[in-house]
Formats: C-alpha cells, structure tokens, sequence
C-alpha cells in the first residue's frame, strides 16, 4: 500500500543543550515520509526552493521515497530556526521564514491518485481539504494541524475533521480545539467534530487512542481509550521532528497491514513510538536515515516488554 504525504519540506537550524545544527534537513512532511518508509511506499507532495540540493532529495529518494511530486520553485526553502535550550519539551521560535512555502499549492501527479492512504501534514486546512476532494477514492485519511490553525481557521479546519479517520495532533491542542481542559472530555468533544478516532501525542509521555462509534468496520465499538508509553531514551539531542516521526512510523504500519483491527491500531501505536525515539537522537533527520529494521523491531520488542502490549489479540 502507498501512503501520500501533502506537507513541509524544510530546513531547520535548532539550538538545544546537546549542541546546535544549521540548515538541516526537516520538515513535517520529510519526517514522516522517512519514518513510514521503513514500512510501506511513500509519496511526497511538497515545495522547495533553489537552495534544495539532489544531495537533499536523495535523502529521501535513497529510502525509496517517491519525489514526483516535490515542486522546485525559484527562492528559498521553507526556514524554521528554534531553540530548545531552556526546556527540551518545548520549542522556542526563533525565526520561521515561509519562503517558497507562502505560495504553496498542492499539485497532485496523475501518478499518485491511485494512493490508498493519505497523510495531511501540518498545513492551511484550506489546502488539506483541497487535497482531499481531490483524493475520494482513499482507504484511508489521517490528518494533522496545529493552534494557530485551530485559533485563527476554525471554519476551514472544521470542513476537515469532518472527513477524517484519524486526527492525530498533541494535547495541548486537543484541548485547545475541545475548548476543554479534561482531556477525556475533550476528546469526546473532538470526535463529535467528525474523526473517527483521535490520537493524541503526549510528547515524552506517549500518546492516547480515543476511538468513536466508528473507528472500526468489523469490531465492537472500543469506549476504553488505549494508552501507549513513550520509551525511556538516555540523550534527547532533538525533539524536533518526533511527533512527524511518530506519525509516520504510526500511519506506515497501518498502511502494512491488510486490514484495520483494534490490535493492529494498537501495535501502530507502538511503532509509531519507535520512530519517535530514533528521531530524537540525531539532529535533524540524520538518525531516520541511518535506522535498520533490525533496530526497529529490536525497540519494538522493549516497547512490549515495558507495556505487556498482547501482539496476538484479534
């Protein structure tokens, strides 16, 4: 199966207590495009600008990432420069210069519309739901957002929801969008709004399933959210792109298997968990790139171990 990914192909420069990295490779789409790569095909759709070398491409092309539909534009690639110098939880903004990404307008390959799964990254709700009018045949849409589109769009933000399976965003914004503090009762506001199931990041803490009525075709309606751990990791050198990387490695491995099941959801989770923990180590996108499955399923493997995960329930 062949997820699409619509989203940031980026360049980061981040300061945090282990060091600094400038202009390095980052960018929602770019992170989870290498983190699902490991499990199934991935498309990208993205902007870059004249400073994205074939040496930047290749990065993805290497993992076996289709680019077609990566525009190059004249100017400069999208820029986001933070410090996390003060607490690694949380990114202080130190400079972000749209660039080429200000005028970005999605354009779908004729290649890439027979995609089964679709990822909407962190971009104007305008543009994700163009996306996926464009896209009615897919088995699947997962989508992702961020405050300032929940604060300042909630209109165009709301058309989307409504057409999602998966909303898949941290708590803070959760609760933002909920207009709630509790996060159960938040969730359950969120899921009125029209995703079948919402996923929420809790950072180094894991992350929680809340499923609705209809999270599942052939399975009992699940009421009981499911929590997944984050892995202890002895160095955070850059939290940058973990949550992009939970989602990659979390939507990759549904996208593996031949059909949606609460233990299937599940074992995403924790897959989805594994992926975060390597990006972490690396500055930029570096550990993503260097990663083998062995290590992957080894991590996998602690994740069961720390959770009493039951990989063989139906």
């Amino acid at each position: 199966m062949s997820i699409l990914v619509v989203g940031s192909v980026a360049f980061d420069t981040i300061e945090t207590p282990h060091g600094s990295a400038d202009h390095c490779l980052g960018g929602a789409a770019t992170h989870f495009a290498l983190a699902a790569s490991y499990f199934t095909k991935v498309r990208v759709i993205a902007v870059v600008g004249e400073d994205f070398s074939p040496q930047h491409e290749k990065v993805l092309t290497d993992r076996g990432i289709d680019t077609e539909g990566i525009e190059h534009a004249p100017g400069l690639t999208f820029h986001w420069t933070g410090s996390y110098a003060d607490n690694l939880n949380e990114a202080k903004t130190l400079g972000t210069d749209l660039n080429v990404f200000a005028e970005f307008t999605p354009k779908i390959p004729d290649a890439y519309l027979d995609s089964e799964y679709l990822f909407l990254a962190n971009i104007d709700p305008v543009l994700q739901a163009r996306v996926r009018s464009q896209m009615p045949d897919v088995r699947m849409v997962c989508g992702d957002t961020m405050n300032y589109w929940i604060a300042d769009h909630a209109a165009n933000l709301a058309k989307v929801l409504r057409d999602l399976d998966v909303l898949l965003i941290n708590d803070g914004e959760a609760r933002m969008l909920a207009g709630e503090h509790n996060l159960v009762r938040a969730a359950a506001k969120v899921l009125a709004m029209g995703p079948r199931t919402l996923v929420v990041k809790h950072g180094e803490y894991g992350a929680t399933a809340f499923f609705g009525d209809r999270s599942f075709a052939n399975a009992t309606s699940i009421s009981v959210p499911f929590r997944a751990p984050a892995l202890p990791i002895s160095e955070v050198i850059d939290p940058t792109g973990a949550g992009d990387s939970f989602a990659g490695g979390f939507y990759g491995y549904l996208a593996s298997q031949p059909q949606l099941t609460p233990a299937v959801f599940r074992t995403a989770m924790f897959y989805g968990g594994v992926m975060g923990s390597f990006a972490v180590e690396r500055f930029g996108t570096e550990r993503l790139q260097s990663v083998t499955r062995e290590e992957i399923e080894t991590r996998f493997q602690l994740f069961r171990e720390i959770s009493h995960l039951d990989y063989a329930e139906a």
